[in-house]
């Protein structure tokens, strides 16, 4: 009876199935002293716990019951009258520190009470993350709930044995378990999980563009992660591939991209390199860009003299520096390729193609130690278009076709980790619908994140080219 098995029992039942036997436990009596001082711990282990998860609501109680023993009710509301008129001065005077004391964790316990903790066991029956054990079925422990202003976070305490993915297999059967549009697993720590579901979405709207931002080449603003916040990308130090249908919002990333470096590069300490072979979307703004390359040939040739630059910085810093500073005589270069499989895998000359192919490979492998970064855009992920995919080391998936090309684009397993880039939405009347929706994977952070690019309009385009005009050549 004393013996604690994992997880919390969900109902006293034996299977009904005819094909299944089970057996009925020995019963040892158990003296009742023991069952006594067993459930008086659990009773002051549960007190302790509540008064650690709830001190503020705790205090509330207590203090309350304290003057009404101690005093008439009349002073009990005049302190409670105090408390609120408190209330309001601190919500006057820091609503953010009191949404973070008082306001949110409000939420949390209400959310934990009538929503996650009402529905928890018949979702955990149904989605088949409960076990039997002994006739009796057990499921994991819904341990905390923490909200925010986008989403739920809900700490689960998962049964002993029970794998992480048991759990991302069944983020969909959770996601309509609790009426929500999405659910992430994540793991905090072995033996728990952490079910992210949002309670809204700041990303299905357009998101505009900010202003023009400061000298800065590391990283660059590029619209909003999920969470509301700025995403800003990496963009010196390392390579970025973005792939995504037609129509998905590529150029919003690479739009966003040049932006954000256009400071820079009118500093002297950053130079835009185009390679255009559809000659649409980069050539609308190509007078921003230091080099700009349409044909074949010249895109073989600047590419080459990519890698001359980096082979020349790298005798210079070999056994002086390990790293890249931009500065205006080694400035940072960002060679931004737009639909490169058309220099690859849909080149017909063979020459050509193994020059590009030889270039890009070097550049990917060695250029960025050096301050030479790639971005490359393209529609097909397959291995046969574009056979350097994982020399990227920040990967960026729009709106893809099949299900499988997430895996190919972000990495192994990506999808089920949350990456859902297969089911971003489309309009056929409202191209605006999911445009720049993207998921990204960045270097040594398995867990996807879910972003949207600002959306950069032609004639935002044609104000960047008159205010930073580069004179390309």
């Amino acid at each position: 009876m004393l013996r604690r098995l994992p997880g919390t029992e969900i109902d006293n039942t034996v299977s009904t199935t005819p094909a299944t036997v089970v057996f009925r436990p020995v019963v040892v009596p158990t003296p009742a002293i023991f069952v006594i001082v067993v459930w008086l711990w659990r009773t002051v282990a549960g007190l302790v716990r509540m008064v650690v998860r709830h001190p503020v609501a705790c205090a509330l109680v207590a203090g309350t019951g304290w003057l009404y023993s101690a005093s008439e009710w009349l002073i009990v509301a005049a302190a409670w009258l105090a408390v609120v008129f408190a209330m309001v001065a601190w919500v006057l005077w820091s609503p953010r520190t009191w949404g973070r004391f008082v306001g949110w964790p409000l939420v949390s316990w209400a959310r934990l009470v009538w929503v996650y903790r009402r529905r928890w066991r018949a979702v955990v029956a149904v989605t088949g993350l409960g076990r039997a054990v002994q006739g009796r079925w057990y499921g994991p422990d819904l341990v905390r709930v923490r909200c925010d202003a986008w989403s739920d976070r809900i700490r689960v305490r998962m049964l002993e044995g029970q794998s992480t993915q048991e759990w991302t297999d069944r983020a969909d059967n959770l996601a309509h378990g609790f009426k929500a549009r999405s659910c992430r697993v994540t793991v905090p720590r072995p033996g728990w999980v952490e079910l992210v579901i949002p309670r809204g979405d700041v990303l299905a709207d357009v998101v505009s563009v900010q202003p023009v931002p400061a000298v800065r080449v590391d990283a660059v603003a590029i619209g909003l992660r999920e969470d509301g916040g700025p995403f800003k990308l990496k963009v010196h130090g390392t390579h970025v591939l973005i792939a995504g249908a037609t129509g998905a919002g590529k150029g919003s990333f690479l739009w966003g991209i040049v932006r954000g470096l256009l400071p820079a590069a009118q500093a002297g300490v950053a130079q835009l390199w185009a390679l255009d072979p559809k000659r649409m979307e980069l050539a609308y703004g190509r007078g921003v860009f230091h080099a700009y390359a349409s044909t074949a040939e010249e895109c073989a040739e600047l590419l080459e003299e990519a890698v001359r630059v980096m082979h020349e910085r790298a005798d210079r810093y070999a056994g002086v520096r390990r790293d890249h500073e931009a500065t205006v005589t080694d400035p940072f270069i960002a060679v931004i390729v737009d639909e490169v499989a058309f220099l690859t895998a849909y080149q017909t000359d063979r020459g050509l193609k193994q020059r590009i192919a030889a270039a890009l490979a070097t550049l990917t492998t060695q250029g960025r130690a050096v301050g030479v970064g790639v971005i490359a855009a393209l529609q097909d992920p397959r291995k046969e278009v574009l056979s350097l995919r994982n020399l990227f080391p920040d990967r960026i998936a729009l709106r893809l076709d099949e299900a499988e090309q997430v895996d190919m684009v972000l990495g192994d397993g990506a999808r089920d980790r949350g990456a859902l880039a297969d089911q971003i939405p489309r309009s056929e009347s409202d191209p605006s619908v999911g445009a720049g929706e993207a998921y990204v994977r960045l270097e040594n952070a398995p867990q996807p994140i879910r972003v949207r690019a600002a959306y950069v309009s032609n004639a935002e385009i044609k104000e960047m080219e008159a205010a930073f005009s580069m004179g390309e050549s």
